[in-house]
């Protein structure tokens, strides 16, 4: 794949007219460009998706990638890493998708420290089954599986993952393009488990544009390596009150970081174990 060749194929886009998940291409597409520009081939990219609209983004990209099961996208993603470190996994995956089926391994590659990037494209709705409520859909939401009106509260996903010991945690918004954008960059550059939380209208199904306009605001990064103020800045905002939504680096750290380490150690070890073997015979 050479720079000459469009990051974008000519598959028919099927995602309605609208929808967040554009700004999300144009954003990631951006990013790519001008790393390639600064010597990150694109054969150094493998993007792995899960099931849900988001998922398409595979279909758009002329990337490497892989279609995984529902919730499976950071177990195929790990694979993927552990095998070859050099390569820079980007996960994308849906709120449902994500925060439903595939909380556990994102909690785990959260506590582990996997150098890959998540990216969740979160409109708080099952969009592709055309209307039911997710972890994140706030309470009295009225969707096809609560016609009466969800009794649930929703999760506080900033909060978890801060407990899980994230070592990049933030989130954006698609309507704030270039702020998205240098998300996406600092995740993917980050090393270890990043994770990006994308605020995004379904415009079929859910679309809250207006409501998240007038609430959205771009907090101070300065105090990002404080993991106190990461977990206050988190509970300004908990998916269902009215209160103001802020967006950015919530945290940033540095710790062991895998698989670099590990599969370090294990060539080492068997190109030893294979060094002794070739003299012994």
């Amino acid at each position: 794949m050479t720079s000459e060749e469009s990051l974008v194929t000519q598959a028919q886009n099927t995602w309605c007219p609208g929808c967040g998940n554009f700004a999300i291409q144009h954003a990631m597409k951006f990013v790519i460009q001008e790393l390639e520009a600064e010597g990150i081939s694109r054969d150094q990219f493998v993007l792995v998706s899960g099931i849900g609209c988001h998922a398409k983004i595979a279909d758009y990209f002329q990337l490497n990638s892989f279609y995984s099961l529902h919730g499976r996208t950071i177990p195929v993603a790990t694979g993927i890493k552990m095998a070859n470190p050099d390569l820079k996994v980007i996960c994308f995956a849906g709120d449902g998708d994500l925060y439903a089926e595939g909380l556990d391994h994102l909690i785990h590659a959260a506590k582990r420290n996997i150098d890959i990037t998540v990216i969740c494209h979160n409109n708080r709705v099952y969009g592709l089954t055309t209307g039911q409520y997710t972890p994140t859909s706030p309470y009295g939401y009225k969707g096809k599986s609560t016609p009466q009106g969800l009794h649930e509260y929703p999760l506080n996903v900033i909060e978890l993952l801060l407990g899980s010991g994230a070592t990049f945690v933030s989130r954006a918004y698609t309507r704030r393009l270039p702020h998205l954008r240098r998300i996406f960059r600092e995740a993917i550059m980050h090393p270890g488990f990043a994770h990006v939380d994308v605020l995004q209208i379904c415009a079929s199904f859910f679309n809250m544009t207006t409501w998240y306009d007038e609430r959205i605001y771009e907090t101070s990064e300065s105090n990002a390596g404080l993991f106190e103020f990461a977990c206050r800045t988190a509970q300004q905002w908990n998916y269902n009150d009215d209160a103001k939504i802020p967006i950015g680096i919530f945290f940033k750290t540095k710790k062991p970081v895998l698989p670099e380490k590990k599969i370090k150690k294990e060539v080492n070890r068997s190109n030893l174990v294979k060094t002794i073997l070739d003299r012994a015979t």
